[in-house]
């Protein structure tokens, strides 16, 4: 059941007072989210089911004057402070700069890295705040009344899809704007009738693909693509087929869709968007399999070593079914490529070799990095697996992947590396979110760990991992005004899932082919927005005030095309 448009919306009011309603996730303050079902039912057993779409939202706000930063407002925010922050289990409190231990200008306000779809609170717990100039509390999310030039601020928005992938809109609600009293100094220089603040602050949207408050521009990257290539990756017996759907590849169409088919998806788009950005990138590709019953070493190795050719990647990211399967049912020594391995992923795979070695998988990418990568460039690493590491039917001990993780990290050898990776439902996703983190650090970093339940949206978790090395997004620059005036208007901006797709949330239409829904399941995907008032700004906007709420429409994608509601079902 939605309202009569499928748009959520909440009123300071609702929220202080925790009244909820049919169909609105736990949002926070000034922030309305439905769940809009064209296929909200389905026929299970032939009984009628209710689909699941369950939004949530959390964000920090910070206004900066004077060179100070002060917080806002936050959800959540357990002892109503500002500060985004959460109790958690064993009764600690949890904030970013608590635990990260950073206090810099590009961390200051950083939303809470543990927040998911089990831990936000309700909504009845969110709180408006003070405005930061005044100390009068704010009648909305954004209220902006004693703005001097030179004042800033900026919100992050984390989402969290908790169940099924969904399209997802933007939108404004009870924008209110005013002149308030016209001071001499104003009249001196304002000729018009009316409020001029929105129409001379400056705004910025961007998807703010770290979540931490800042926009990144570019910088060199040595990338290595580290991916699984066992068999559970393709053949059926061991769990490889995804689905009974076709998928076409370079013009093949298969009658099944198996994981390494979206591996290759997703991989593929994530060195073509790179290319596509011209910033400084080298790219490399390792794999690790397992080993069998006669090998004397274990089935890794590197696929395509660092190179700026892209195209070259590219090829060697094409027909990964093959490769794959050579490496795999091919006898010592075996190499990807070699066309000695059987593709078909519903043949008998009873004689292949086994195991996972994701250590070695590390080590290989972390000695291609420290062969070829270049000194002084940022390094990263980005492993993919959908098993736990085990030894295969050979008599090698496998690499602790953890340990492995841990040495590329610590430049072991050099350089340091960020090191990402990528759970397909994994057996051992503890394994794999302890080997992520930010070089120099202790790892276990969940903003580095992508836990994937259901991999047909690995294509666009690669999206999500180009986001981390190019740079990031703009949605819209331009006046306060105009921006709203188009949140405003219709549904309001249409997000894309899928920045590695060339989607333009301005001119292309909501049902464009390039827009694609949010993955589901809980990975966090964060929005930005930040303001300036001009030092340029005279005494024309003194007094002037603007206020409004920011809301975020869904409905799932299953079904639907991201034309957004029309008539309420």
């Amino acid at each position: 059941m939605t309202d009569t448009n499928g748009i959520g919306r909440l009123s300071r009011r609702k929220v202080l007072a925790g009244v909820g309603a049919v169909g609105l996730a736990s949002a926070g303050a000034g922030l309305g989210t439905s769940a809009f079902y064209s296929d909200r039912e389905e026929f299970q057993n032939n009984e009628v089911v209710a689909g699941e779409l369950d939004l949530l939202v959390d964000w920090q706000q910070t206004y900066t004057a004077n060179g100070q930063t002060a917080f806002v407002n936050a959800h959540p925010d357990h002892d109503d402070d500002g500060e985004q922050s959460i109790r958690l289990p064993d009764g600690s409190v949890r904030r970013y700069t608590d635990d990260a231990g950073l206090e810099g200008p590009d961390d200051n306000g950083r939303n809470v890295d543990v927040l998911d779809c089990d831990n936000i609170p309700p909504l009845s717990e969110a709180t408006f705040g003070t405005d930061p100039t005044t100390g009068a509390p704010q009648e909305a999310l954004i209220d902006l009344g004693d703005v001097k030039p030179g004042d800033e601020g900026e919100v992050t928005f984390s989402l969290h899809l908790c169940d099924n992938p969904g399209y997802i809109w933007m939108q404004a609600d009870d924008v209110s704007e005013s002149e308030g009293l016209n001071t001499d100094s104003e009249a001196a220089v304002d000729e018009t009738d009316g409020p001029d603040l929105a129409s001379n602050i400056e705004v910025e949207m961007w998807y703010d693909e770290d979540c931490d408050n800042v926009r990144d521009e570019a910088e060199p990257v040595d990338i290595m693509l580290t991916l699984d290539f066992s068999g559970s990756m393709l053949y059926d017996q061991y769990g490889g087929v995804v689905s009974d759907d076709e998928i076409t590849i370079d013009g093949t169409t298969y009658q099944e869709t198996t994981r390494i088919d979206l591996v290759e998806l997703g991989a593929r788009q994530f060195v073509e968007y790179l290319d596509q950005q011209s910033p400084d990138f080298q790219v490399g590709v390792a794999y690790f399999d397992g080993e069998g019953s006669d090998d004397t070493n274990p089935r890794t190795g590197v696929l395509q070593s660092l190179t700026s050719d892209l195209s070259v990647v590219d090829a060697a990211l094409s027909g990964l079914r093959q490769k794959l399967a050579d490496l795999v049912t091919g006898p010592e020594p075996s190499t990807p490529g070699d066309g000695d391995g059987n593709p078909n992923p519903n043949a008998n795979a009873s004689n292949i070799a086994t195991g996972t070695f994701i250590g070695e998988g590390v080590q290989d990418a972390q000695s291609e990095l420290a062969s070829n990568g270049r000194p002084g460039v940022r390094a990263a690493n980005v492993t993919l697996s959908d098993g736990s590491n085990f030894s295969g039917q050979g008599p090698n001990t496998p690499v602790d992947p953890t340990d492995a993780a841990d040495d590329a990290r610590a430049a072991s050898p050099a350089p340091a590396t960020d090191l990402y990776t990528v759970s397909v439902a994994s057996a051992d996703e503890a394994t794999l979110q302890a080997m992520a983190g930010q070089a120099g650090t202790a790892g276990n970093d969940p903003n580095f760990f992508f836990d994937v339940d259901d991999p047909a949206v690995l294509p666009a978790v690669f999206g999500l991992l180009a986001g981390q090395f190019v740079p990031e997004k703009v949605i819209v620059a331009d006046t306060l005004d105009n921006v709203l005036a188009a949140l405003s208007s219709g549904n309001g901006i249409p997000l894309d899932g899928n920045r590695a797709t060339l989607y333009d949330e301005f001119d292309d239409a909501a049902t464009d082919e390039d827009r694609e829904p949010f993955v589901g399941a809980g990975i966090q995907h964060c929005l930005a927005m930040s303001w300036e008032l001009p030092f340029e700004v005279g005494n024309e906007v003194q007094g002037d005030d603007v206020a409004f709420d920011l809301a975020f429409y869904t409905e799932q994608a299953r079904n639907n095309d991201g034309g957004g509601p029309s008539v309420a079902v």
